[in-house]
């Protein structure tokens, strides 16, 4: 990653996983992708490689995000889906030109059209949040129980009951939390 700029935190669902460019949305907010430049950096790192991006595009790309967060936090808690949004994802999902290509070890990758853009990419997204929304992949929409985050994730646990978008930020933090006021409650039972 470009030194100066926070990581990406990065997962296995693309659509929940672009929504988490904007992390501790209920705390102090972490904006993971601040310029353009950050943006073809994590279109990259997800397979959706683009030559550039104007500040219009990133703003078009911000609009998407915080429209699929919309969307799946209101599809996981069972509550109807804003209107807006849906237009939004409709709206990014139909104006992209990529193509499912399968790969010689038979997984599935995109193919942004010979002068891709970000557009495309965005259609790319905006389809799979689609896909995860609608109910149509296994497993189920949540979010993540740290107060500060509650993040919207896919979860494709077992049993539907994992509790943190990640466990290595959001989980890690509130184990530790809960041992440091274990810790303080027992003192004696820390050493």
């Amino acid at each position: 990653m470009r030194a100066g700029f926070p990581d990406f935190r990065l997962g296995t669902v693309l659509a929940t996983s672009f929504t988490g460019t904007l992390s501790e949305r209920h705390g102090d907010a972490v904006e993971r992708i601040p310029v353009p430049q950050r943006l073809i950096d994590w279109l990259a790192v997800n397979g959706l490689a683009v030559d550039s991006c104007t500040a219009a595009q990133l703003d078009l790309a911000r609009e998407l995000r915080e429209s699929i967060h919309a969307a799946a936090t209101a599809a996981a808690i069972q509550d109807a889906l804003p209107a807006s949004a849906v237009q939004v994802i409709n709206d990014s999902s139909t104006q992209g030109r990529a193509a499912a290509i399968l790969t010689p070890e038979g997984e599935r990758r995109w193919r942004l059209s010979s002068a891709s853009c970000v557009e495309d990419a965005l259609s790319v997204i905006a389809a799979d949040a689609v896909s995860i929304i609608a109910g149509e992949r296994d497993g189920k929409l949540a979010l993540c129980a740290s107060p500060t985050c509650q993040a919207a994730f896919f979860d494709t646990s077992q049993g539907r009951t994992r509790k943190w978008c990640d466990m290595n930020t959001c989980g890690n933090r509130q184990k530790k939390a809960r041992f440091n006021a274990n810790r303080r409650k027992n003192p004696r039972s820390a050493n």
